[in-house]
């Protein structure tokens, strides 16, 4: 990582005035979809400053760790386990996830690189916790300009396309390492999986 310490202290003082902006749209309670629309274009005017947030900082994962392997930095340690949290992530080509929901709200906004979302519509009535029915109902690209937010029960899975490692951030309600409550379904069979348990691995802190 770079040792510039002058570009760290600029990159965490937007990081922090950015996410007190959030937190004065969260001022009402939990988002709907407009107030996600406005967090969603405020992580977007963070991303515009791309020389915060260079791979030089923010290196993916080195190629020999197999298509698809990914790297998690926490942007906001400081702010511990309570309350928003914001991640830059880095993945390879090829990384794919089972569709699945956050059981927060989450915003995912492009700095670079490109992540498909498929989205899913749940059909069935959510009575059996170990089954469930999902329908594919429309994809879309996340790249730098278009984002995508999700409330807590929305479904889906991500696919990293292109040629380039992504630079991603993901805004989330709560820190990653206590949403256990995350289900993954498989599309196919429609079996239910804890999926930190399955998936879930530490971030890195960022400097």
């Amino acid at each position: 990582m770079s040792t510039d310490t002058s570009l760290s202290e600029q990159r965490r003082a937007a990081v922090a005035a950015a996410l007190a902006d959030v937190r004065q749209l969260l001022a009402g309670g939990d988002p709907d979809r407009a107030a996600l629309a406005a967090i969603t274009a405020r992580l977007e005017a963070l991303a515009a400053h791309k020389a915060l947030f260079t791979r030089a900082d923010f290196p993916p994962p080195e190629a020999g760790q197999g298509v698809g392997a990914s790297t998690r930095y926490r942007l906001n340690a400081a702010d511990g386990d309570e309350g928003l949290a914001l991640y830059l992530n880095s993945i390879l080509p090829g990384k794919t996830t089972q569709p699945h929901n956050h059981t927060t709200w989450a915003v995912i906004v492009a700095v670079e690189g490109q992540e498909l979302n498929r989205l899913y519509d749940r059909t069935d009535d959510g009575s059996n916790p170990a089954q469930a029915q999902i329908r594919l109902a429309r994809e879309f690209t996340v790249e730098p300009g278009a984002s995508i937010a999700f409330l807590p029960d929305d479904v889906h899975s991500i696919h990293v396309v292109g040629e380039s490692p992504t630079l991603h951030f993901h805004l989330y309600g709560k820190p990653l390492e206590r949403l256990t409550g995350r289900i993954g379904i498989d599309p196919v069979t429609g079996a239910v999986t804890n999926y930190n348990r399955a998936h879930f691995e530490p971030s890195k802190v960022a400097a």
